[in-house]
C-alpha cells in the first residue's frame, strides 16, 4: 500500500456502533503491522448513528430533553460544530424509543425540539437526519414544536400522530420560529418516495411501525388532508416531491415549510467529516455495515464511500453478512467482501455475540493481504436478526 488503510464503517447493528466496529478492525490491522498508518472514520447513511459519526470526528454534543414518539421525555443529543448541527431524528422520534409501536399516535415533536435547540445555539445551518421513525404524522409534531399551530374545525390543536391528521382544517405557520428564516435546512435521507399513494409514507413505511392495512388506510388518509392544508398554507404542493415521504412524512415537512434541501444522506455525512481529505490519501479503503445487501447499493453507506473513493484505490468490504454477488460489488468499486457470519462459521448468534473479536480476526487477514482480499459467497442467512 501507498497510503494508510482507511475505515469507513457504518453501525453493525444489534453489535456494534460505527465507531466501535471501526476500532476493533483497526486492533486486527495493527496486531500484525504496528507500522500501517489506519484512519478510523465511522460513517452513518442519514439515519441512526448519523450523530454518533461526527461526534467522533471531534463534533460537541449537546444533551437535550425532548418529547418521545408517545410523549414521555427522552434524553437525545445533537452535535455542534461553529454555526452547524446535526440533529438526528430517530434519537428524539425513533421506534427503538418505544415499548411497542404506535402506529396512529406517535409523533414528531421532539425532532423539533431538537432543532428549536440547534437554533438556541446559533446554529444557521442544520442537518435533519432521517430514519428509525416511529411517526406517519406527517412532521406535524416537528412543525409545533418550532411554532406551527395544526388546528381542527373548532381551533384546537389536533392530537400527536397520523391519525389525527384526518381532522386538520388549518395550518397557521405565522408563529414560526423567526430563526429559521436566516437558517439552511438540508434533509439527509436516501429515501425518494412522495408522501402518498402506494408508494408513499403510509404504504411502505407504515407496516415497518405497526400498522395493520386498516391502519395504512387510516394513515394515507391523514396525510392526504395533511398535505391538502399544507400546501393552502404554503401556495405550492410537494407532497409529490422526493423524499417527502421520508420519515412518515417528517420529509415533507422539511421540505415544504422548512425549505429544506434534500441530499443522499451518506454524502452529507461524508462532506461534514471532510472524508473526502482522507480518502484521497489513502491506499486502502475499508467500508461495510451490518448486513450488505441489494438495498446497500442503493444509497446506504458502504457504497456510497465507494463512490468517493479516487479511482486505483483498492475498496473492500467488512460486514456482519453479504447477500451480494461479488460482480455486483465490483460494479460498485468494491474488490472484495469479508463477513463475520463467514469468519463465525456460519453461527449467526457468534456473529451477533462475538462481533468484535471477528472484526479483530478479519483486520489480522486484511494485514496479511489487504489489496488483493477475495470476495466471499454471499451469506444467505435470514434477514431478520442479522448483526
Amino acid at each position: 500500500m501507498s497510503g494508510p488503510v482507511v475505515i469507513c464503517l457504518d453501525k453493525f447493528r444489534g453489535s456494534l456502533s460505527a465507531a466501535a466496529a471501526g476500532a476493533a478492525l483497526a486492533d486486527g490491522l495493527r496486531s500484525v503491522r504496528p507500522e500501517l498508518e489506519v484512519t478510523v472514520l465511522p460513517v452513518a447513511d442519514g439515519g441512526e448513528g448519523t450523530v454518533e459519526a461526527v461526534l467522533a470526528a471531534g463534533w460537541t454534543a449537546v444533551a437535550c430533553r425532548v418529547t418521545g414518539p408517545d410523549g414521555r421525555p427522552v434524553d437525545a443529543r445533537l452535535a455542534v460544530r461553529g454555526d452547524r448541527a446535526v440533529v438526528e431524528l430517530a434519537q428524539a422520534s425513533g421506534l427503538a424509543l418505544l415499548d411497542r409501536p404506535q402506529p396512529l399516535t406517535a409523533g414528531t415533536r421532539g425532532t423539533g425540539e431538537l432543532v428549536r435547540a440547534a437554533l438556541d445555539h446559533g446554529c444557521r445551518h442544520v442537518v435533519l437526519a432521517v430514519g428509525g421513525s416511529a411517526s406517519t404524522d406527517g412532521g406535524a409534531g416537528l412543525l409545533q414544536a418550532l411554532g406551527a399551530k395544526v388546528l381542527d374545525g373548532d381551533g384546537a390543536e389536533v392530537p400527536p400522530g397520523g391519525a389525527a391528521l384526518r381532522s386538520v382544517a388549518r395550518v397557521d405557520l405565522s408563529g414560526l420560529d423567526p430563526r429559521l428564516a436566516g437558517c439552511a435546512i438540508t434533509l439527509a435521507s436516501d429515501v425518494d418516495n412522495p408522501l402518498l399513494g402506494p408508494s408513499g409514507a403510509a404504504a411502505v413505511f407504515g407496516p415497518q411501525k405497526g400498522a395493520t392495512a386498516d391502519d395504512v388506510g387510516v394513515l394515507e388518509r391523514g396525510l392526504a388532508r395533511w398535505a391538502d392544508r399544507v400546501a393552502a398554507a404554503t401556495g405550492s404542493d410537494l407532497s409529490a416531491a422526493p423524499g417527502a415521504g421520508a420519515a412518515g412524512g417528517a420529509g415533507f415537512a422539511a421540505l415544504a415549510v422548512l425549505g429544506a434541501l434534500r441530499r443522499p444522506g451518506i454524502d452529507v455525512v461524508l462532506d461534514e467529516l471532510e472524508a473526502d481529505r482522507c480518502l484521497a490519501t489513502a491506499g486502502l479503503v475499508v467500508v461495510g455495515e451490518g448486513r450488505l445487501d441489494e438495498q446497500s447499493l442503493h444509497g446506504k453507506a458502504p457504497v456510497g464511500v465507494a463512490a468517493r473513493t479516487p479511482p486505483g484505490v483498492p475498496v473492500v468490504a467488512v460486514s456482519g453478512q453479504c447477500t451480494v454477488p461479488a460482480e455486483r460489488l465490483r460494479a460498485a468499486g468494491i474488490t472484495g467482501s469479508w463477513t463475520l457470519l463467514d469468519e463465525a462459521g456460519g453461527d449467526l448468534s457468534l456473529a451477533l455475540s462475538g462481533a468484535r473479536e471477528l472484526l479483530v480476526r478479519i483486520g489480522r487477514r486484511l494485514a496479511d493481504r489487504p489489496s488483493t482480499v477475495p470476495a466471499s459467497t454471499p451469506s444467505t442467512s435470514r434477514e431478520e436478526n442479522s448483526p
